[in-house]
């Protein structure tokens, strides 16, 4: 990619960190289709500068494309989009399809727990302080 190229948030709502990692600390978002402007990269991340030059900063290749995304006026585009969640899932190769395939070939395992644990949700700001607190390196999961 070439300084200054225009690129397409291709996710419902990109979030934009401070650092090039998911736990970096979220400075804004971006909406599906909003055009960015790509300034450098670091392998997966791309630092990037939206809303006119009022916002940057790091997002994962993933939720761009460079390929422009225009909408249109009743488009139903934006409900076909992935979210973040489903982008991070799909690149550890599971998504709806794999889950339900699995519980073909697994009939008799119990999936109770697995559902309840999905629907957990932790914050970054509580992420980041778990790390601090245990004095952990995210260097595994920065990407």
């Amino acid at each position: 990619m070439a300084q200054n190229q225009k690129m397409s948030v291709q996710v419902q709502d990109g979030k934009l960190r401070a650092d090039p990692s998911f736990l970096g600390k979220i400075l804004g978002s971006v909406a599906y289709g909003e055009s960015v402007t790509f300034i450098k990269q670091q392998d997966p991340w791309v630092y990037v500068s939206a809303k006119g030059g009022q916002l940057s900063g790091w997002i994962h290749n993933s939720a761009l494309s460079e390929k422009e995304i225009v909408l249109r006026s009743g488009s139903a585009d934006v409900a076909k989009t992935a979210s973040q969640k489903e982008v991070a899932l799909a690149g550890k190769g599971f998504n709806a399809d794999v889950e339900k395939e699995f519980k073909t070939r697994n009939p008799k395992l119990n999936f109770e727990w697995v559902d309840r644990m999905e629907k957990f949700v932790v914050s970054d700001e509580e992420i980041r302080r778990f790390i601090k607190e245990g004095t952990l390196s995210p260097q595994g999961g920065a990407s």
